[in-house]
Formats: C-alpha cells, sequence, structure tokens
C-alpha cells in the first residue's frame, strides 16, 4: 500500500478511503458540516463515548486534520501512479491525470467535498500545510501542460490558467456527481479527458 492507503492499482477504489474513526467523522462533517458537529455525535456514529474518541483524536480539528492530510496523501498518491503508467508522451500524461483527478472525485467525493469546502475550518500550521498539498498536486498539472505546450503539443496560449481551468472542472465533479447516475466515474472521466484536451487545445 502506498500513501493514505492507496492501493496499488490507481484505480482501484475498493479499498476504504479512511480508517473507521475518521470515516465517522466524514460522514457526521458531510451531514452537518464542520461546525455544525458535536464531538459525542462523532464518537455516538463511530461506536465510541467521547473519552475513547479522544484516546485517538485529542480534539475535533485533528478528526478535521487527519481527513484533509488523507485526502490529499491519496490524490497525490495516485496522481503520481497515473503519470508513472503514462510514461514520457506528454499527451498522455494529461489524459491518464484527468482520469486520475475525475475518478478520485467521482469515487471519493465525500472526501474531497470537505477537504475542499472545510478548508477554512483548518487552523495554524495544519492550514499552511494543506494549502501546500493542494499546490504541490497543482504543480503536477501544471507542469504537464506547460510541457506540452512547449513542445507544441497543446496550443494554448495560457497554459498556467487553461491547467487551473482543468483542475477546477475535474475537482467541481465532487460537487455534484453521485453513484446511480447515467455515467459510470470512467464513462465521465472519458468524457472529461475529451473536454479537457479541448481546453488546452490539443492538436
Amino acid at each position: 500500500m502506498t500513501a493514505a492507503g492507496t492501493p496499488p492499482n490507481w484505480r482501484d477504489f475498493s479499498v476504504p478511503a479512511l480508517p473507521p474513526l475518521l470515516g465517522a467523522a466524514l460522514d457526521c462533517f458531510v451531514e452537518h458540516g464542520y461546525h455544525g458537529t458535536a464531538i459525542r455525535t462523532v464518537a455516538t456514529h463511530a461506536g465510541l463515548s467521547v473519552p475513547g474518541l479522544y484516546h485517538h483524536y485529542p480534539s475535533k480539528q485533528a478528526l478535521l486534520v487527519g481527513i484533509a492530510e488523507s485526502a490529499m496523501a491519496d490524490l497525490y498518491a495516485r496522481s503520481s501512479a497515473a503519470l508513472r503508467e503514462a510514461g514520457e508522451d506528454v499527451e498522455a500524461r494529461f489524459a491518464l491525470l484527468v482520469e486520475c483527478l475525475v475518478l478520485v472525485h467521482a469515487y471519493r467525493w465525500e472526501h474531497a467535498f470537505i477537504a475542499a469546502s472545510e478548508i477554512r475550518s483548518l487552523e495554524g500550521p495544519a492550514r499552511a500545510g494543506h494549502i501546500a498539498a493542494r499546490d504541490r498536486q497543482q504543480k503536477l498539472l501544471d507542469d504537464v501542460v506547460a510541457e506540452g505546450s512547449r513542445l507544441g503539443r497543446f496550443a494554448t496560449r495560457y497554459p498556467k490558467d487553461a491547467s487551473r481551468a482543468v483542475t477546477t472542472m475535474c475537482t467541481g465533479v465532487a460537487q455534484w456527481y453521485r453513484a446511480g447516475g447515467p455515467l459510470s466515474p470512467e464513462e465521465l472521466a472519458a468524457r472529461y479527458v475529451q473536454i479537457c484536451r479541448g481546453t488546452v487545445q490539443a492538436r
């Protein structure tokens, strides 16, 4: 297993995203919001007493930090594996990175949603660390789009803006995608690859 319990196959989402206690906290934060969730609610949902919960995590903030750190570590590990699979071809690297972003935000929408929407609730060094992790993730795509532009494979005049637009589209999947709709995550990812190729004006 890689970081955050990511399976060796970056397309495999059969492994739970979080250990049970963080999973219980995630469920509560999705339903009630971070500030609307009492620590007792999380403990009850996890089948623990409040002191039992505090034995593992000293505060509600620590639970949120654990969720956010896990989300970014898993996304980065999967993205890095996708880039390794793609090899040196810049268009393959772009396509697999987009596929990875969409799959993560479709299969792990709760995890991604809380990590993004509750960044405002992270405090001090945890907030700074999350922003740094997000920037590190964005750089993967920025570098691919910049290389494609330099090689003449992508015709966009604005590679950095195009890269940000692609990220926004892909991460936005967590806002609306739910299982049981007309498209599977894999079908949606294939469609987004085509849309995102248009964004960077792939030749």
